[in-house]
């Protein structure tokens, strides 16, 4: 099937120069495919644009009312696709990022004012959430994903590591006791994290790879970090969470990060991921370079 717009464009060439020999030439085509799209179009129309002889092209008044109607056409085309292009090599437009809650509250959202200075055309959308998220089906420009990754299409860029932390309140440790081993654990108040695979099963996967399992229990599973945080810093139970989410509450003695006999889990690293386009809007490859930056400097 021949192309509509070029068709289009054809018709239009042919009436402005007053030959198809002569449209097909501007065009790029020969004289013998621009009839061709000449006659698809008036095919599809079921009218005659115009009157051809060997010698000259008119139109007929259903052409006349056409030409207008194609050119306009074309135009807003041109510019739709001028602005498109401008923004594939400008950081412009809507960008939209999908963050896990608690990464995205306390790291990401204070960095966006300075990114907001440096890009002042890019509106971002920060979508927060703990939930995996299908970033192509749901139209995300990029995410930020912390552990291990699993395999996809998707490009990855690392950001940073943040190592996994056994903490506790003094005041529970108190009540309670400080347990030195994992298998002590068993015996604890330990809150969970329900959304991550060495959490979420009743137990708590220790050593680099997470060969070691250690059955636990305890008042209190939640699919957010800030809330086992502010439930551990209230007394009431031991907390087995990301340096991001305990770092400042380990600072300020509201927590006590625990010694045990085996080493925590690794975690698996903080990575940006994004779409496999070879060629990334500017607004994307902004954000991406900016996020890398940034967090590279934090990590000095």
């Amino acid at each position: 099937m021949l192309d509509r717009f070029t068709g289009m464009r054809v018709f239009v060439q042919a009436a402005t120069l007053g030959s198809l020999s002569a449209a097909g030439r501007d065009l790029g085509i020969s004289p013998a495919m621009a009839t061709k799209h000449l006659d698809a179009l008036e095919q599809r129309l079921g009218v005659r644009l115009c009157h051809r002889t060997t010698r000259r092209l008119t139109l007929t008044n259903a052409g006349l009312d056409y030409l207008a109607t194609c050119q306009r056409i074309l135009l807003d085309l041109e510019e739709s696709e001028s602005q498109l292009a401008a923004q594939g090599n400008q950081a412009v437009g809507l960008l939209r990022m999908n963050v896990p809650l608690s990464f995205g509250t306390h790291y990401i959202a204070p960095l966006l004012p300075a990114f907001s200075r440096r890009y002042p055309h890019v509106h971002i959308e920060l979508g927060l959430s703990d939930a995996q998220q299908d970033l192509i089906a749901e139209g995300w420009d990029l995410a930020i994903r912390i552990g291990h990754l699993a395999d996809s299409d998707l490009k990855v860029r690392h950001l940073g590591d943040y190592p996994m932390r056994v903490c506790a309140a003094p005041d529970y440790l108190e009540r309670c006791g400080t347990p030195r081993k994992v298998s002590e654990l068993s015996s604890h108040q330990c809150l969970s994290y329900s959304l991550s695979s060495q959490q979420g099963d009743g137990t708590w996967s220790f050593g680099r790879n997470g060969e070691v399992k250690v059955p636990i229990q305890g008042p209190l599973k939640a699919n957010n970090g800030d809330a086992l945080l502010a439930a551990a810093v209230g007394g009431q139970g031991v907390i087995y969470q990301p340096d991001f989410i305990v770092a400042d509450a380990l600072r300020d003695g509201t927590l006590v990060e625990l010694v045990l006999d085996v080493p925590v889990v690794e975690l698996g690293g903080l990575h940006v991921l994004f779409p496999p386009d070879r060629r990334l809007p500017a607004k994307v490859r902004a954000m991406i370079d900016f996020l890398v930056e940034a967090f590279s400097v934090s990590s000095r």
